[in-house]
């Protein structure tokens, strides 16, 4: 490995799903993440939010991709390539 790749940013592409969460004391439903999964490819990840989507116990999925710098392990913000259904507001995220 060379030192360019050792300092170069390392993108993760995530599917994310959510489900609904019964409603407490308060009678307000919420949403839960799901399921986790990441891919190498943005249109990997996206061809299974779109799939997830689908089902019934499904309330929404995202596809996204995130940047990690791998000397601090830092992650940065969200970039989203795809939000179906029922998913939270960014600032929930």
């Amino acid at each position: 490995m060379t030192l360019s790749d050792e300092s170069s940013e390392k993108v993760h592409y995530i599917c994310q799903t959510y489900v609904e969460q019964k409603p407490g004391r308060g009678g307000q439903g919420s949403l839960k993440i799901g399921k986790q999964f990441e891919y190498s490819t943005a249109a990997e990840a996206q061809n299974r939010a779109e799939r997830e989507a689908q089902s019934d116990d499904c309330a929404g999925a995202d596809a996204y991709m995130v940047s990690e710098d791998p000397n601090s392990g830092e992650v940065g913000s969200p970039s989203f390539l795809i939000r179906l259904g029922n998913v939270p507001e960014f600032d929930e995220f």
